[in-house]
């Protein structure tokens, strides 16, 4: 069986160079992305896979809300963003609590959970540009692995246009929060939420070692 579409060796490589390219980036200068540069990012989101049942409703489930850092949107979003890892606090130690083979790392979790409260969440606020995914709720409950794939396609696609971009998990928690639901315009806890942060890295990020693919593959044939 062969594959619809074809592509030359050339773009392959040029494909696996954006895939061994991709990093996590944490520090960004304060140069503001061209908003067309941000655009092109969206719309490889839009490209992204999503669940069949979302393929016969008439209004296009998945949204985008693009924040600059130095809105007055965002002063708001980074004391909500704080507020919420101070309730994510409790709701992760009954958690903790409850799983014993969790119980060595409970300092270090709980922790990170209290430094994210008291100085805020990496990528909201700290890049120029914060993009939170919106996707309607379904009747499977799989919108967060859709988004995953909305923002793995936004991630290599901002690698390619030589950008940084940072995952702002925290997001998805902060759908909890009907304030922030109501900033973005979005209906409380009819929604999932994820987000990232974009802008032009600083330095150049270390490259990381992944094992050969047949140390790690089983075949069964």
């Amino acid at each position: 069986m062969t594959c619809a579409l074809s592509f030359s060796q050339a773009e392959n490589i040029i494909l696996d160079r954006i895939l061994e390219s991709r990093r996590s980036i944490r520090t960004f200068t304060a140069e503001v992305p061209p908003k067309d540069e941000i655009r092109k990012i969206i719309r490889a989101g839009l490209l992204a896979p999503y669940p069949g049942l979302y393929s016969a409703e008439e209004v296009y489930f998945r949204r985008f809300v693009v924040l600059r850092k130095d809105s007055q949107q965002m002063t708001k979003v980074t004391e909500i963003a704080k507020r919420q890892m101070t309730s994510w606090i409790e709701q992760v130690t009954k958690e903790l609590q409850a799983n014993a083979s969790l119980k060595n790392r409970w300092p270090d979790i709980i922790r990170r959970l209290e430094g994210l409260a008291k100085n805020g969440v990496p990528g909201i606020g700290t890049a120029p540009y914060y993009i939170v995914v919106v996707e309607r709720k379904g009747v499977s409950c799989v919108e967060q692995q859709s988004l995953a794939h909305c923002l793995q396609n936004m991630w290599l696609k901002a690698t390619a246009l030589g950008l940084g971009f940072q995952l702002v998990s925290a997001t998805a928690q902060m759908a909890q929060d009907r304030e922030f639901c109501s900033l973005l315009g979005v209906p409380y806890r009819e929604v999932g939420l994820n987000g990232c942060a974009i802008g032009y890295p600083i330095g150049a990020s270390a490259s990381i070692l992944r094992p050969n693919v047949d140390e790690v593959t089983t075949w069964i044939e």
